[in-house]
């Protein structure tokens, strides 16, 4: 593999009213990001990663079982194999989240990772859902009338480019989960969201440079843009980044704009970062029985 990796990374508004039929906002956020991720080919991308649930709105605003019809098979349902055939067209390696029916009435938040030959290399389905996510004015996220929590565990894929996890969202707050990736032998790891701001964007450039500094790695997060109709309910911030080994931005995108941000990920770094901050080597997992008791 090559020293240097170039790493695409999407924000988007999404367009349409809540309002509209399921299928008309999937046709018009797939149609955006097919673009847009040709625009990060263009620049030299190899490793590009969408938004969390890239096509629609962040439907978990209300509970209404019309989004159940959003729900697709991984990975044999039409979106994903859409992605495959963009990813080899292209040769780059795609993340691609999306909302998953693993059989009626089964649904989770699901990435799909593609490899740079449209080889379906496998998926990763969020693991930590809030109750209910405080956003402005008492609105919530309503993760749990919409998704199971994920079943997978914390799988690393090997990628044509790189080695890479996924960590969607909200799973960020909780350093277990992103330490297992470097375990796992994770260079990289994505962080997909739909985050708003208010109580925990401060967290937003914290938590995960932090993630990045523990564990030697890379981390990709992502967001996307704007106020989403009807609903209202807060501004999604964008900021994407890609955040490197030592904590340092390396690339950031506006608050505001569909924007292509574009980073270069260096795999020696990875090397000589865990070489002068041993934290692997120095670990004491057994001492750490009482993680998984359900304490206090």
């Amino acid at each position: 593999m090559d020293t240097n990796v170039t790493i695409g990374l999407i924000q988007a508004h999404h367009d349409v009213d809540g309002n509209e039929p399921v299928q008309v906002h999937k046709q018009s956020a797939v149609e955006k990001h097919l673009s847009m991720i040709r625009e990060a080919a263009a620049k030299g991308a190899q490793i590009v990663c969408l938004q969390e649930l890239f096509y629609g709105p962040y439907f978990c605003t209300e509970q209404n079982p019309k989004w159940y019809q959003a729900a697709e098979a991984v990975p044999d349902g039409e979106t994903v194999h859409l992605m495959q055939d963009l990813a080899k067209q292209l040769g780059v390696v795609l993340i691609v989240p999306i909302y998953e029916e693993e059989q009626p009435g089964v649904y989770y938040n699901t990435a799909a990772v593609l490899d740079a030959d449209g080889t379906f290399l496998g998926k990763y389905r969020k693991q930590h859902l809030p109750q209910v996510q405080a956003g402005p004015a008492g609105c919530g996220f309503w993760e749990k009338y919409y998704f199971k929590p994920g079943n997978l565990g914390y799988p690393v894929f090997d990628t044509a480019y790189a080695k890479i996890g996924v960590y969607t969202c909200y799973d960020r707050h909780f350093p277990e989960g992103a330490r297992l990736l470097g375990l796992n032998g994770a260079e990289i790891v994505f962080n997909p969201s739909a985050t708003v701001a208010g109580l925990s964007e401060y967290l937003w450039r914290l938590e995960q440079p932090a993630h990045a500094v523990a564990n030697g790695y890379y981390v990709a997060a992502i967001n996307r843009v704007g106020w989403e109709t009807p609903w209202n309910m807060g501004e999604f911030y964008g900021q994407a980044y890609l955040v490197n080994p030592r904590g340092e931005f390396v690339a950031m995108g506006s608050r505001d704009k569909d924007e292509v941000v574009i980073g270069q990920m260096n795999r020696d770094l990875i090397r000589e970062v865990r070489n002068t901050w041993q934290f692997y080597r120095d670990r004491r997992p057994e001492t750490y029985q009482d993680m998984v008791e359900l304490l206090p």
